[in-house]
């Protein structure tokens, strides 16, 4: 049985190594669906939120109950990892590691706004655990200021999840006086090389982890707590046998146009808020 992973805009354009299966970025009874069909792990990196309930803490809880090893990183994952270490979810990454250790505390580090299945959940926007990374990344590259660098952390975190475009942060910077018009052009050309994606490093890495665990001929995970099936919980699972499954996302959603492949804007669904 092929591992499933729900991941979409994290490793949008990236196929996954073999032995997984792609899932869209999973939304509430998502993850209780695919526990199931009793894979040996289920990989957590992207999730819904706006646009649908987001993962229940519980359906994860049940999962582990089953016996499955449940992975989180990079986005989602990473925030239900580091919520629920203590029984037995495994995060991996830096992101994780800072969601636990407390170093992030807010949700918005890691949302993005992104385009829909049909056009391969294509960041639009840029997260801000990936802005602040690319922003050391400059400054210890004298790419930027130290003053330079804190200022536009500054701009970016004060923006709107779905305003964080590198675009809005540069042209905030000149505004404010913060970068000249050179300055800035001068930045951008950097950015093409050097920018850093920690989400898009974390992801790898957990497919490696749970890779390495395949391989291993791994034990059935044995929880180290009790389950409580509540009433509650009866009702969510009612309901969710009651929904079809979203389906599995291709590797290649992109629509493309016949000419030059460029994108077809004019048939694109509204993008998507996903964490």
């Amino acid at each position: 049985m092929r591992t499933p992973v729900f991941v979409g805009p994290t490793l949008s354009g990236a196929a996954l190594p073999v032995g997984f299966v792609r899932h869209p970025p999973a939304k509430e009874g998502d993850v209780y669906r695919a526990a199931l069909r009793k894979p040996p792990a289920i990989g957590l990196i992207d999730g819904q939120f706006e646009v649908a309930p987001s993962v229940w803490h519980k359906e994860i809880l049940w999962a582990l109950t089953q016996g499955i090893h449940v992975f989180g990183a990079a986005s989602l994952g990473a925030l239900r990892a580091a919520e629920l270490a203590r029984f037995g979810m495994i995060g991996v990454g830096s992101i994780y590691e800072d969601y636990r250790n407390g170093t992030l505390t807010d949700d918005d580090e890691v949302t993005i706004l992104h385009a829909p299945a049909e056009l391969g959940y294509r960041p639009l926007t840029e997260g801000m655990v990936d802005i602040r990374a690319t922003l050391r990344a400059a400054g210890k590259n004298a790419a930027l200021s130290p003053q330079t660098t804190q200022g536009l952390m500054a701009i970016a975190k004060a923006l709107f999840f779905k305003d964080r475009t590198w675009d809005h942060i540069l042209q905030a910077g000149r505004d404010s006086g913060l970068l000249s018009s050179a300055k800035a052009s001068e930045f951008r050309d950097w950015l093409r090389t050097h920018k850093v994606e920690c989400k898009r490093a974390d992801a790898r890495a957990m497919l490696e982890a749970m890779r390495k665990l395949a391989n291993g001929g791994p034990e059935p995970f044995r929880p180290a707590f009790e389950f409580s099936d509540t009433i509650h919980w009866q009702q969510a699972i009612r309901e969710w046998s009651k929904k079809p499954s979203h389906r599995r996302a291709s590797s290649s959603t992109a629509l493309r146009s016949g000419r030059g492949g460029r994108t077809r804007r004019h048939t694109s669904p509204p993008p998507r808020a996903r964490a």
